[in-house]
């Protein structure tokens, strides 16, 4: 799979699910762009000062969105992230990812992205974004659309992280593929 395989699709009429989804959608769809295609050294390449990865972004927001899902479902993590060491260590997924194969990162984070896809039309018919999840923290308890914004707030940070690291790989500018 790759990014041009995304979907990207939203009616001018659209209410704010579909509005929300199709932002998902681009910006999933600018990070593929900007993450693709490179192979294993191209993807644990560090830019001094920052030890930060597009491998490490890759594996990152597969965790985000199988993360936020899971929260907005009222879900536990599945694996791979229900392991002893992604509890006892939150870098674990960006220090592990320079060890995985480039299609291991690939096919997790195409996975998890279909997978949110999947869920969030789901989700948006079985009570929609106003359904609150509870915590038994009271401050983390949210609605599904506070959820569904920090989702995309994550993948607008992190594309703007691909953006700066893909062009000091090979180039790659812009903000979406011709």
């Amino acid at each position: 799979m790759e990014w041009r395989d995304l979907p990207y699709e939203a009616s001018p009429r659209g209410g704010e699910v579909e509005m929300l989804q199709f932002a998902l959608d681009r910006v999933r769809q600018q990070f593929a762009w900007k993450t693709g295609g490179l192979g294993a050294e191209a993807l644990r390449r560090t830019h001094p000062p920052s030890a930060m990865t597009l491998a490490g972004l890759i594996k990152h927001m597969a965790f985000v969105e199988d993360g936020f899902t899971a929260r907005a479902s009222a879900q536990p993590l599945a694996a791979p992230w229900d392991t002893r060491s992604w509890v006892e260590n939150d870098r674990w997924g960006w220090e592990s990812a320079v060890a995985d194969a480039p299609e291991e990162l690939y096919a997790l984070w195409y996975g998890a992205a279909a997978r949110s896809r999947t869920a969030w039309q789901a989700l948006s018919a079985d009570g929609g974004l106003d359904v609150v999840i509870e915590d038994p923290d009271p401050m983390w308890s949210a609605n599904r659309r506070m959820i569904a914004f920090d989702l995309l707030e994550e993948y607008l940070k992190h594309t703007g992280h691909a953006d700066v690291l893909r062009e000091a790989v090979d180039g790659v500018t812009g903000n979406d593929p011709d």
